[in-house]
């Protein structure tokens, strides 16, 4: 990879898709968690806040930044539920990485595919911590772009065999059958919650509807399963009935911006949960006893990203699955910007012109 420090390693659309098929996407998912697990364990190395987010009546884009204090990363996000009524991604992101003593971008990346990677990764890793051992089927309610990116990161960290399908639109669950055909797992097509929760140890909610809807009501979760709650991701948007989440263990990544946007915003501010980063440690205990429900609120956070942005930033070394994008000014003298504009004058690059 370039040395130069004006020149920043861009990875397009294409080239994402080249690295991952290169890499193979399970690996890819795995080595991501890796990666997030080990963040996760210098959890007090970095900087922390709420992701800043600009709402409006039909989505919300956000901002996610966080440093350790040797790197600094941020991924742009949006998430616009009614897109995929007109033909678009209902969320669709990019990420830089800099190096915090320069300053200088090291990494632009598109952070579409690589989010839908991540956010797998991350259920997958916290179920590894939480969901009964040796459970091989699970239930996802939900079956869309994010679907077989969670069958396979589940597939690949926790040993899941069987995956049970449920969505309302019968074609998104045909499309993730078809999808994950030669995967090796076993799909089942169901028509109802109800249906696909049974016998499933593991039950993955991930919906897009912007609004406080119940995907799951409290008779449908038995004593012993791990509920990985992805949908509920934003203000006014949920997927669990509340005594579900009275009845449950609830594990979060950071409680100040999960009590904003995850499940727990339908709970009292003092409700307790356990950070996920402190079972990782062997701080506290995750799952205590074969009958507990355990509950990953999971709403995404900045760590998780820069952990995604800074596997992909080692994995591009020694590839050409990155373009050169010329991104930083860089004059002779640091302090003569402006003669950077007049000797390109001079090269015939352009007229340097006065506005009126």
């Amino acid at each position: 990879m370039t040395k130069k420090l004006n020149v920043v390693p861009f990875v397009s659309v294409d080239n994402m898709m080249k690295l991952v098929l290169h890499l193979g996407v399970t690996r890819m998912m795995t080595e991501i968690a890796d990666y997030i697990e080990a963040d996760f364990k210098r959890w007090p190395l970095f900087d922390k806040t709420p992701r800043v987010a600009s709402h409006s009546d039909v989505g919300v884009i956000e901002l996610m930044p966080t440093s350790d204090g040797e790197m600094y990363g941020f991924k742009y996000v949006n998430g616009h539920p009614k897109n995929m009524k007109e033909g678009l991604q209902t969320v669709t992101a990019f990420g830089l990485l800099a190096d915090v003593n320069t300053g200088y971008p090291i990494l632009l990346t598109e952070m579409t595919i690589l989010t839908a990677l991540r956010t797998a990764a991350m259920s997958a890793l916290a179920a590894k911590h939480l969901a009964p051992k040796g459970v091989k089927t699970m239930a996802m309610i939900g079956n869309g772009a994010q679907a077989e990116f969670q069958a396979l990161a589940f597939q690949a960290i926790c040993g899941i065999d069987t995956v049970r399908l449920y969505d309302i639109d019968p074609a998104a669950t045909e499309k993730c059958v078809r999808n994950l055909a030669a995967t090796g797992l076993r799909t089942v097509i169901c028509r109802s919650p109800e249906e696909a929760v049974e016998g499933a140890g593991i039950i993955t909610t991930c919906t897009a509807d912007k609004q406080n809807a119940t995907i799951l009501t409290d008779n449908l979760v038995g004593a012993g399963v791990h509920i990985n709650a992805v949908g509920g991701d934003c203000p006014g948007k949920t997927e669990l009935h509340r005594d579900i989440l009275l009845r449950s263990s609830i594990f979060v990544e950071y409680p100040p911006q999960t009590r904003i946007e995850g499940e727990i915003q339908q709970l009292e501010a003092d409700h307790p949960v356990t950070e996920l980063w402190q079972v990782m440690t062997g701080a506290v205990q995750g799952r205590t006893d074969a009958r507990q429900i355990t509950l990953f609120d999971s709403v995404g956070f900045a760590i998780e990203d820069f952990s995604a942005l800074r596997y992909v930033h080692d994995r591009l070394k020694g590839t050409r699955f990155f373009d050169e994008l010329d991104m930083i000014a860089d004059p002779d003298d640091p302090r003569d910007l402006f003669g950077m504009l007049l000797r390109a004058k001079a090269a015939g690059q352009g007229p340097l012109a006065t506005a009126c």
